[in-house]
């Protein structure tokens, strides 16, 4: 019975079926994208869609190439442990989306622009990092499944080789809209479901009240505490501006659209996306928890981490409905084929662009798609090797100094390279500094604050008191807090990951303006007016340079 512990259910042969096809179908919208646009064969069609998409594809491609595989297994656990505070990113969510399409936007659109490190002369590859994450949650999805774990990693392999290499930036994002509805279609059938075994949405949201998983609004300032609503809001939306609005697999996106004015609506139509997302997302968790508030799965050692409770709860209640659990199955898998194409596309972007390109300037267009092909194949096929790590909060480790770097080149003309590298190199250091502190001397529960849980209505009993321990430290950390803690530990150590990327961005923008301006400032004797942020880009809001153009921003023609 459900929510009574014991032994799953695993695939049957209707779920392969399911997943199959759907793996199969988002193949065939690439290979069509392919063959659609064979004749078209120049490297801004390949890498940005030849410019011309529209904003309700590219926002649906943006909302899903994040809140992927993430959201769709590692959300709704968040809201089992910890309730619903992480609703409070709807806030975030609405900031990152005005910051990103009118002042972001403005900028790498008049530059017609392929990669974003062309407005400074550095690189990254933040966005594989997040591939490496969606793998490691893949891995604990499949450990429940029972689906063999290289199989469906050759097959990512496999699908990604097939509609990045032919079909470019247009099959990936047509690929994602397909891999957005699948993801949501997953939440609805477990919500669903969950709400007739329980007996309604309302005795799901009581169960959620009982047990204190509805005390969303936190004010305490205190910024070691891991979710609040300043850390949620403040923290987590520089942390998502970062995401948006500097990282090459999300401005390539927006720079695809056909104006200015498709560019920024695809923004503000992705930030409706993710509260569509997200709230499924919580509500999910709220139903788990409402189906096992008295029998903890984890608790009761039937899974072995929090990534693997939806994927238990879906075999659980799912199993008797035949390809029910596969399409779910498909909906994470989706979300990690959306994320992987879509650093990829990036990843070669980036590639050509900064690094071929200088070094090959006679390169004709014809030579240039065909590298862009071969790239992405070479890419695909490195990725089948790649080695999951669980690494989400390098995100704000990483990108936060980015961020500054960028920030204040945009802004500052005073600014020079040895100002932005130092500062960048600081940056880097005080974020990596408390990011590694955070992991090796994680925070006490008395500042994560996880919710109670129970065992009591479990068929069997086990000793309680040796794994209910397991649930107090964060989200991102998997070892027990040491008995020995040095003075750092309980400080520096413990503030809110959230604040990573403020952390890195200030001090980057900080100490990069003062050494520029120890170095004498910018040397340049006629800087480029393109490259900095206007006063037109700050008081036109939502303007674009094609205003007086009427046409749908929904569907391309």
């Amino acid at each position: 019975m459900a929510g009574s512990g014991g032994e799953v259910a695993r695939f049957s042969v209707w779920d392969y079926v399911v997943f199959a096809g759907i793996v199969l179908l988002a193949a065939g919208i690439g290979l069509f994208q392919a063959i659609r646009g064979r004749k078209e064969t120049s490297s801004a069609e390949f890498l940005l869609g030849g410019r011309q998409m529209t904003a309700v594809p590219v926002a649906m491609s943006l909302t899903a190439s994040f809140m992927s595989g993430i959201t769709v297994i590692g959300t709704p656990a968040e809201a089992y442990k910890f309730g619903t505070p992480f609703w409070l990113f709807a806030f975030s969510y609405a900031i990152m989306s005005t910051i990103s399409a009118e002042i972001f936007v403005p900028l790498f659109y008049r530059l017609g622009i392929t990669s974003t490190y062309e407005v400074r002369a550095y690189n990254t590859s933040i966005f594989n990092i997040l591939i490496l994450i969606l793998l490691f949650l893949l891995y604990d999805c499949i450990a429940v499944t029972g689906l063999d774990l290289w199989g469906v990693l050759v097959a990512t392999g496999a699908v990604c080789i097939i509609y990045c290499t032919l079909g470019g930036l247009k099959a990936v994002i047509w690929t994602d809209v397909f891999q957005m509805v699948i993801m949501l279609s997953g939440f609805v059938a477990v919500i669903t479901r969950g709400a007739i075994l329980q007996g309604g949405l309302g005795k799901i949201w009581n169960d959620s009240y009982n047990g204190e998983r509805l005390n969303t609004f936190d004010f305490d300032t205190d910024p070691l505490r891991r979710h609040t609503f300043w850390t949620i809001v403040v923290g987590g939306s520089l942390m998502w501006v970062s995401m948006y609005a500097i990282n090459q697999s999300q401005v390539q996106r927006y720079i695809s659209c056909r104006t200015m004015t498709h560019a920024k609506m695809s923004l503000y139509v992705n930030m409706v996306g993710l509260w569509v997302t997200v709230s499924l997302a919580m509500l999910s968790g709220l139903t788990m928890y409402s189906i096992y508030k008295n029998c903890d799965p984890f608790i009761n050692n039937d899974v072995g981490s929090s990534d693997q409770l939806l994927p238990y709860l879906v075999m659980d209640i799912l199993a008797e409905f035949p390809g029910v659990p596969g399409l779910f199955v498909a909906a994470a898998y989706s979300g990690t084929l959306s994320t992987v194409s879509s650093s990829i596309n990036a990843l070669v972007a980036v590639t050509v662009e900064d690094f071929v390109k200088p070094l090959w300037p006679t390169m004709t267009e014809k030579q240039a798609s065909w590298l862009n092909m071969g790239m992405n194949t070479c890419n695909d096929m490195t990725l089948i090797c790649s080695a999951p790590q669980a690494a989400l909060s390098i995100f704000g480790m990483i990108s936060g100094p980015l961020l500054g770097l960028f920030l204040m080149g945009m802004f500052f003309r005073c600014a020079n390279s040895t100002g932005g590298l130092s500062g960048l190199i600081i940056g880097l250091i005080l974020t990596l500094w408390v990011g590694i502190g955070a992991q090796v001397y994680p925070p006490l529960p008395t500042k994560t604050r996880p919710l109670p849980l129970s065992v009591a209505g479990c068929v069997s009993d086990i000793n309680i008191t040796t794994t209910a321990a397991a649930w107090t430290s964060p989200a991102l950390v998997t070892s027990q807090p040491s008995t020995e803690r040095p003075a750092l530990a309980d400080s520096w150590y413990s503030v809110s990951y959230l604040y990573f990327c403020p952390i890195g961005t200030l001090t980057t923008m900080i100490t990069g303006l003062i050494i520029s301006a120890i170095t004498g400032g910018c040397k340049q004797e006629k800087i480029r007016p393109e490259l900095l942020i206007s006063k037109r880009d700050l008081i036109c809001f939502g303007c674009s340079r094609n205003d007086d153009e009427v046409k749908l921003f929904i569907w391309p023609v």
